[in-house]
């Protein structure tokens, strides 16, 4: 079996250990939350039976695959820290939500000095599926690749040649799904404090019968404003993927700011229907 590292050791790395359920010894992780004193990720590592490592030159030592799961800003980071230590032959998967641009310059640090890189997209949420999660790959190593994921039983497909493929597909779908996202929650928000929910509702539901527009309502609420700070990071390379085509970016960045807006209110939604969802945002947006 391939030896793991997994640089970043955030809810992705946690969702794909837990699945891949590594043999024991073969898989290490490095977080620089391990540098803090909560605690938490180290206790996570623990329970999935994943060495935590004290360094990424320790994680990346004897590791065959890596799972660079890292929030954006940090990617070309821990492209350096893959660069300085990864071992000849090592595949480095960048899953970091990235515009095409900022993979091809992590690519860059990486390919040709000891390890090979691939553009790697997480398509859609990792729970419930895990590490059978989707994934695009993109890159010169992509097709060498992909049968080493599925061999780890893992849901992934080539979408190109060139670093950047994967990642343009997944930043150009984020436009129109965390925009109808967006909109979605201020619709919903508004017909609440309008006093005209269920008309709004059963509007909708009449405009498009395929859709429970009260289901689809109660879950981007409850994305945005769970993940909110998160899609807005991940929003903010989606205009800068606009930016790299040339085009405009004003729906990516005014939903990157009510993403934001949301996240802000740290709110714990827990298992509330959609009005008492709308109501407690409302109670503290206003």
């Amino acid at each position: 079996m391939a030896r793991l590292a997994f640089i970043g050791f955030g809810e992705a790395g946690q969702a794909f250990a837990q699945g891949l359920r590594p043999q024991p010894g073969s898989a290490q992780a490095y977080d620089i939350a391990f540098d803090t004193p909560e605690g938490q990720v180290e206790e996570a590592c623990a329970h999935l039976g994943i060495r935590a490592a004290s360094s990424p030159a320790e994680a990346l030592a004897e590791a065959d695959l890596v799972f660079c799961l890292v929030p954006t800003d940090q990617s070309i980071a821990a492209a350096g820290a893959g660069a300085r230590h990864l071992k000849p032959g090592a595949i480095w998967l960048d899953g970091s939500s990235s515009s095409p641009g900022r993979k091809r310059d992590a690519a860059a640090i990486i390919d040709g000095r000891s390890g090979y890189y691939v553009d790697m997209a997480i398509m859609s949420p990792v729970h419930p599926h895990l590490h059978r999660t989707p994934v695009l790959l993109a890159g010169g190593e992509a097709h060498q690749t992909l049968p080493r994921l599925e061999m780890l039983g893992m849901h992934a497909r080539v979408a190109g040649e060139r670093v950047g493929d994967a990642s343009a597909i997944k930043m150009v779908r984020s436009v129109l799904i965390k925009g109808i996202e967006a909109v979605t929650a201020e619709c919903m928000l508004a017909a609440r404090k309008a006093g005209v929910e269920g008309a709004v509702l059963a509007s909708l539901e009449r405009s498009d019968p395929k859709i429970d527009w009260a289901a689809r309502s109660t879950y981007n609420i409850e994305r945005m404003t769970t993940h909110g700070k998160r899609r807005a990071a991940e929003l903010r390379e989606v205009v800068a993927t606009l930016d790299e085509l040339g085009l405009p970016s004003r729906m990516a960045s005014a939903t990157a700011e009510w993403e934001d807006q949301l996240g802000d209110l740290q709110l714990d939604i827990g298992d509330e229907d959609l009005l008492a969802r709308l109501d407690l945002v409302l109670s503290r947006l206003t």
